[in-house]
């Protein structure tokens, strides 16, 4: 247990440094419009990511969708079309993900 901590911790570290030696070394400089559009679009593809992989679980050599966490970030997503704000959508999507757990799953 103690280790993941270890880890958890070593990681933080390591990523905090990483960000500030890269806006030192960046700061300043003119990026091309081709490198600015990769770095817009990181973000995007990253969260993307997280959310599939949260979706869709491995079951027993199968994949199988996550009803509870699609409806969560079906939800999440059009409350913040409707209302768009983040925080409030995010709390939405939860909840309803939460409820979506406890009572549709069983």
């Amino acid at each position: 247990m103690l280790s993941n901590w270890l880890l958890i911790g070593a990681l933080s570290v390591f990523t905090y440094l990483s960000r500030i030696i890269g806006l030192e070394i960046m700061a300043g400089r003119e990026l091309s419009p081709t490198l600015r559009l990769y770095f817009n679009y990181v973000p995007v593809g990253i969260i993307s990511a997280l959310i599939m992989k949260q979706i869709l679980v491995p079951t027993g050599g199968q994949i199988a969708i996550s009803f509870p966490i699609l409806i969560g970030c079906l939800a999440t997503a059009i409350t913040i079309k409707i209302i768009n704000a983040f925080l409030p959508s995010v709390v939405i999507g939860v909840v309803l993900g939460l409820l979506a757990r406890y009572f549709l799953v069983g």
